[in-house]
């Protein structure tokens, strides 16, 4: 890819970029079809990589997807023209650009981009699992993931099979019960939910979840802001009667400690998961950031060292000038107009490898100077999801 061509396009937009879809298949559970994909194609990939069930945004990172995967597959293109093979990668950008997009803290801090979000659509609840941290994940050669969950009622019209969500265990659980459920992995149901607490979703809020706490998201569309990785340990054998084989409890685990349950249990955070208040901890309701006439945004994501999230909302036929203190990616959800140079639009309906007009990433330097927002709609709202690192957050605005 010409480095003259990413300095060339960079510029000519004012420093954003419109971004490609990209849809992610996975192997188990059902999809949620709440992706506004074609519905012929969500085996686009072929059956034996499963159905698509997810929507990366802004990502510099490759997608832990088995054997099958592509070498790209999970990476974020950038649409150079009208054309959908004008294109090359926001990873090949970012190393080109460096701190002339993401900013000087974040390039000396990470050398790259370094989160990236997605819509998370499967009609059943996911297996209880946990995403491991920092120090475990160093040792199998990956980061570690944190990760953030918020429901927009944009992309929800349906629930799914079970719209609560799994959160660690009860306060009075022990690790020897869990210890016990996760002996019998390969020989009957562990019913490992037994041991945890249920939260019924509420659609405009969402929750934080640090590495190394299980949980087993409900059934709703979730937009997912996460650190830079795909590591996790799947604790729940059997769900929604599909059974999930021992490799999914132990491929993030080093080869001599595949059968050791000990180190396996380490994985969790114990405090974290057993957490009495963990409602009161780990909740997000969403805060308000700035309201007037012409528009309002508020902090969906917050209160964490990695990553932060805001819903922006352009009200019917208005204007407004959108500044912010880092660099970010997007996505709209609601409404059509102007975003920067660019003529914004919710997706409707995507064939798999169309362009959209729904997506974008935003350099420091225009996030800095702030984005012109534009309604074209009398009546409906344009609404916006924005993802940051962990520069922009709700306590460096205050």
């Amino acid at each position: 890819m010409s480095k003259s061509l990413i300095q060339e396009v960079y510029k000519k937009n004012g420093g954003i970029f419109r971004l490609i879809p990209v849809f992610v298949p996975r192997r188990f559970s059902s999809p949620g079809r709440r992706l506004r994909l074609h519905p012929d194609d969500y085996f686009a990939l072929g059956t034996a990589r499963g159905a698509i069930k997810e929507r990366w945004f802004s990502s510099v990172i490759r997608c832990m997807n088995g054997e099958l995967a592509a070498e790209d597959e999970g990476y974020s293109y950038v649409s150079c023209s009208d054309d959908p093979d004008d294109k090359f990668t926001l990873k090949a950008a970012i190393e080109e650009l460096g701190k002339d997009i993401i900013g000087r803290e974040l390039m000396q801090a990470y050398g790259t981009w370094p989160m990236y979000s997605k819509f998370f659509d499967y009609e059943d609840p996911l297996f209880h699992h946990l995403h491991l941290g920092f120090e475990d994940a160093a040792r199998v050669a990956h980061l570690g993931k944190p990760e953030a969950y918020y429901y927009p009622s944009q992309y929800n019209n349906v629930p799914g099979k079970f719209p609560h969500t799994y959160f660690g265990f009860s306060p009075d659980t022990t690790k020897e019960q869990v210890k016990e459920r996760l002996s019998n992995f390969e020989k009957g149901d562990g019913r490992i939910t037994e041991l945890s607490r249920a939260y019924r979703i509420q659609l405009g809020t969402g929750w934080y979840t640090p590495p190394g706490v299980v949980h087993a998201p409900g059934s709703y569309l979730t937009y997912e802001p996460q650190w830079n990785s795909d590591v996790n340990a799947v604790y729940e054998n059997i769900t929604s009667g599909e059974v999930y084989p021992y490799d999914m409890l132990v491929e993030n685990c080093p080869e001599d400690k595949k059968y050791d349950l000990d180190y396996i249990i380490s994985l969790m955070d114990w405090e974290k998961n057993i957490d009495p208040d963990y409602k009161k901890t780990y909740f997000r309701p969403p805060v308000i950031a700035a309201e007037n006439d012409e528009y309002v945004e508020k902090w969906i994501v917050y209160d964490n060292d990695y990553i932060n999230a805001k819903e922006l909302t352009i009200y019917p036929g208005q204007t407004a000038l959108i500044q912010d203190n880092a660099a970010y990616g997007c996505i709209l959800i609601q409404g059509h107009g102007k975003f920067g140079c660019y003529d914004a639009e919710t997706a409707g309906m995507l064939r798999f490898g169309q362009l959209s007009a729904d997506e974008y990433f935003v350099g420091e330097p225009a996030a800095k100077a702030g984005v012109v927002v534009k309604n074209h709609s009398k009546f409906e709202p344009l609404v916006m999801l924005k993802h940051f690192g962990p520069n922009n957050s709700f306590a460096s605005n205050k």
